[in-house]
């Protein structure tokens, strides 16, 4: 092949959806039956990762995770996907497997009960990036997109092969997004639930000297372009 022509195939596969572009729709077989998307998840978030590969240890700890925290997530208006370049029947093996006989940490008789995306064909995993040739030709890259209630990618981790995810962050992450949108707020490093957030910086010279001017009750100011307040209860 001409290196011209391998270049540009390369990055077609390489092209990741950027933050607030419009996610890449698309149909496929899952674990859970055929899923259309992001038609079937209208007015939910979602998250889509991927893995790179059934029957893999580290993959199989972060399915297990994942599956133990589905609950948390539903209760956050978060749906979850997998994804790996494996089919449909690997796929129902390696998750009966984890169920029979694998045990992590505090974790035993795990159902991963979300879908998990069978993609022979690499036509999902082309569309979000998530195969990188540099990495691997044959398998996905530890990709994790957050994507808003109206399709929207709203942020987006790679990890490499060979190291698995933090579930910790991945939750933290979405529920302070969640926070900004719903307060029109943000948050500061390592934020937490239940602290602290921060108001947006204001715009202007008189803005700013107001900002100062009306720390007090409502919010307090270390200098006129970061001032924190508290969330309602």
């Amino acid at each position: 092949m001409d290196e011209t022509v391998n270049n540009a195939c390369r990055q077609e596969i390489a092209r990741i959806p950027l933050i607030g572009e419009k996610a890449p729709s698309f149909e496929a077989m899952t674990t859970q039956g055929k899923i259309s998307f992001p038609d079937d998840y209208k007015g939910k978030w979602v998250i889509l990762f991927s893995h790179p590969a059934d029957f893999t240890p580290v993959c199989t700890t972060e399915f297990m995770t994942f599956a133990s925290m589905q609950e948390e997530f539903a209760a956050l208006n978060c749906e979850l996907i997998g994804l790996s370049i494996d089919s449909n029947f690997s796929h129902i093996a390696w998750l009966r497997t984890i169920k029979e006989k694998i045990k992590f940490r505090d974790m035993q008789n795990v159902e991963v009960k979300f879908p998990l995306i069978a993609d022979l064909k690499m036509e999902v995993a082309k569309k979000y990036g998530m195969v990188q040739p540099s990495a691997s030709d044959t398998q996905a890259v530890r990709a994790v997109f957050y994507i808003d209630p109206q399709g929207i990618v709203r942020a987006l981790v790679y990890y490499p092969l060979s190291n698995g995810r933090n579930f910790d962050e991945i939750k933290r992450l979405l529920i302070a997004m969640q926070t900004s949108d719903k307060f029109k707020v943000a948050t500061p490093a390592d934020w937490r639930p239940g602290e602290k957030v921060i108001v947006p910086p204001p715009g202007s010279c008189g803005q700013a000297a107001e900002r100062v001017a009306g720390a007090g009750e409502d919010y307090e100011c270390q200098d006129w372009f970061l001032c924190f307040k508290n969330l309602p209860e």
